[in-house]
């Protein structure tokens, strides 16, 4: 498995639904790119501060425990 090919599969590794096959192919890249063990840690962080920021509606982003320079950096991308 290549970079890419793992960029391509790591929502269904992430959710648990890649077939055994390729989980065994993904898990073995991982084993030995360590740029792609920091990628998939950098997605689960991010798909995690998402999935917290809407467990409670009532909740700001911040105290979800979003971090201020993301939000100011998702601000400053949509103003322009």
């Amino acid at each position: 498995m290549t970079c890419r090919e793992l960029a391509d599969f790591i929502l269904d590794y992430v959710e648990g639904t890649l077939a055994r096959h390729e989980r065994e192919r993904f898990d073995y890249h991982l084993s030995l790119c360590v740029n792609c063990r920091h990628y998939l840690a950098a997605y689960q962080t991010t798909v995690d501060l998402g999935r917290r920021v809407f467990d409670d509606e009532n909740k700001s982003a911040g105290e979800a425990g979003v971090p201020d320079d993301l939000i100011n950096a998702i601000l400053s991308a949509r103003q322009r």
